[in-house]
C-alpha cells in the first residue's frame, strides 16, 4: 500500500495547535491517525505564512515558535513560485466571492501534487470537491 499524500490547511493546523479551538478534538484525532498511517503532509508556503500570521495574532509569539519548531518540520512544503501564484490568482478571480488567494493556490497545488485527501475545517475545500478529513 502506498503512503497517502494529505494537504494540510491553516484551519487544521490552527485547530490542532490551539486547545480552545472548537475543532481541536477532531483535529487531534485526525492528526493521530495520519501519523499512524505515516501519511505525507503537504502544504504551501502561502499556507505557512497564513498560519504564522493567524497564530501570532490570535495566540501569541510562543505559539508561532511552537509551530515553527514542532509542527512545521513535519510538512512537505510546496514553495509558491510565480507560476503557481499566477495560476492561483487566475482561479481566485473566477471563483465565487470569499475564496482567498491562499486557498486558490492551495487548490491548484492539491491538483498538481496529486494529493489524496485534505485535512481542513474550511468549507471552501469541500465546495471545491476535495475529500475532506475532519469536516
Amino acid at each position: 500500500m502506498s503512503v497517502s499524500r494529505v494537504f494540510v490547511d491553516t484551519s487544521a493546523i490552527f485547530a490542532l495547535l490551539v486547545p480552545t479551538d472548537k475543532a481541536h478534538r477532531t483535529a487531534a484525532k485526525v492528526f493521530e491517525r495520519l501519523r499512524f498511517q505515516e501519511a505525507t503532509l503537504v502544504t504551501t508556503s502561502y499556507a505557512l505564512v497564513e498560519t504564522y500570521a493567524l497564530l501570532g495574532n490570535r495566540v501569541g509569539r510562543e505559539a508561532v515558535e511552537a509551530f515553527r519548531e514542532g509542527f512545521a518540520p513535519l510538512l512537505d512544503v510546496v514553495w509558491v513560485d510565480r507560476e503557481l501564484h499566477e495560476r492561483g490568482l487566475d482561479m481566485m478571480v473566477t471563483k465565487a466571492r470569499g475564496v482567498s488567494l491562499v486557498d486558490a493556490v492551495s487548490f491548484v497545488c492539491i491538483r498538481g501534487e496529486k494529493v489524496d485527501e485534505v485535512f481542513a475545517f474550511d468549507r471552501h475545500f469541500e465546495q471545491e470537491g476535495f475529500v475532506i478529513l475532519g469536516a
